[in-house]
């Protein structure tokens, strides 16, 4: 679990240094986890609704059946790769590291990079016929590959 704890004086750098949150790596790995079924599953939902009420429901859900299919597709070729290199970068690292760290600073800014994306397209830069599926595609990847990091905490045994 986390652990708030000041570290040995031997390696004190900053007072940041000394009181960052703290997690053992399999916590780590559940935040990871959660992270990517939470966020995969708000957009698969919020995509799945702005395109059956962009298209209606026969055409809208044959676009959302397409996004999916392809969100499966990114998950299995693309995300799947970034999930394992995430959990073996949590493994690395070991236990005692800072919570936050789950992410390198990279992903991290490559996160604030794509929700503000995903503000400027839900504030009307696209319509929902074209932002529903594309958010539909993004979830289903994000929560196909999800597994990966699932997978990883029940085989690192319990804390």
């Amino acid at each position: 679990m986390v652990a708030f704890r000041a570290m040995e004086p031997s390696l004190r750098r900053s007072p940041l240094e000394r009181w960052k949150p703290r997690a053992a790596g399999r916590t780590q790995v559940l935040l990871a986890a959660a992270l990517w079924t939470i966020v995969g599953s708000f957009l698969l939902g919020f995509g799945a609704l702005w395109t059956l009420e962009a298209f209606g429901v026969g055409a809208g859900a044959l676009a959302v059946a397409l996004g999916i299919g392809a969100g499966l597709l990114k998950g299995r070729f693309v995300l799947d790769k970034a999930a394992g290199r995430i959990a073996d970068r949590i493994a690395a690292r070991g236990d005692g590291r800072c919570v936050g760290g789950f992410l390198s600073w990279r992903t991290w800014l490559l996160v604030a990079l794509m929700s503000g994306t995903g503000r400027l397209l839900r504030g009307g830069l696209l319509p929902h016929a074209v932002v529903g599926p594309l958010y539909a595609a993004i979830g289903a990847g994000l929560l196909f590959s999800s597994r990966i990091a699932w997978q990883r905490w029940r085989t690192t045994g319990h804390p």
